[in-house]
């Protein structure tokens, strides 16, 4: 990969014009609160902004009292164009999104790829929008931040808290899960799914989290598992699906925030 990271999805998920960019972002944030209490994870959506950004603001307002603290940013997303083996860290120097640059923590990479899972895969991260898409709201909602970008393919939860454990850090590192939750169900069933995976996510349990519930389940289940051992507590901040926003309700996909203090 060249020195930057250029957007794949900007015009298609989010606006690439930057004003218009800011505004939505900033809109979205103005419409939720933020908590007094920053958190040390978030599991967010994916999706096109019309439909999943509400749902992400949610949680990224609970940024604002951590906005000059974080200065670092562990993101992690399921691959969705390429197959990866493993995780696949990237050697850019920086992601571009309309709003600027963000620059990479490579002494943090390269200290994850000391661990066998974990290998340079440019190709995983250049059409990638699991990860492309929480850029703009990190930007605003954060002074500035150094990111540490992971697409996760076949791997298993051990292996995602193994890489979480050793970049945990302090208060000055964020993790942020990058995941939608059902796929392509009517409304009903979907509320149905998405409620069980709520009560897994918030009990910790990532064994009850299977297939069909979420597409980021492998790096959701690996913050799980290690939530666990940490001692953390998973507090759901907004559930909602496509069919509550700006999609029909005959197959809609579901979309969850969630806090990890």
């Amino acid at each position: 990969m060249s020195l930057s990271r250029h957007p794949a999805v900007a015009g298609l998920f989010y606006p690439d014009d930057p004003h218009e960019l800011k505004r939505l972002v900033d809109g979205y944030l103005a419409e939720t609160s933020a908590q007094d209490r920053p958190p040390k994870a978030l599991i967010v959506p994916h999706a096109g902004y019309v439909y999943s950004g509400p749902i992400a603001a949610s949680a990224y307002a609970t940024l604002a009292p951590a906005h000059a603290s974080v200065t670092r940013v562990v993101l992690m997303g399921p691959a969705h164009r390429v197959p990866v083996r493993g995780l696949a860290a990237s050697s850019a120097a920086q992601f571009d999104t309309p709003l600027g640059p963000i620059a990479l923590d490579r002494e943090a990479i390269d200290l994850a790829l000391t661990l066998p899972q974990v290998n340079l895969m440019d190709q995983a991260h250049a059409l990638e929008h699991s990860l492309e898409v929480q850029l703009p709201f990190l930007q605003e909602v954060l002074d500035g931040f150094a990111l540490v970008p992971f697409v996760v393919g076949d791997a298993s939860p051990e292996e995602v808290a193994e890489v979480l454990d050793l970049l945990w850090g302090g208060p000055e590192t964020l993790i942020v899960i990058s995941s939608d939750l059902s796929h392509y169900h009517d409304y009903a069933t979907a509320r149905r799914l998405d409620a069980a995976t709520t009560r897994a996510i918030e009990s910790l349990r990532p064994q009850d989290i299977g297939y069909d519930q979420a597409c980021g389940r492998v790096p959701v289940n690996g913050l799980l598992a290690l939530a666990r051992r940490r001692g953390l507590q998973a507090r759901t901040l907004d559930l909602r699906n496509s069919g509550d926003t700006a999609g029909s309700r005959d197959q809609g996909v579901g979309y969850g925030a969630y806090v990890f203090h």
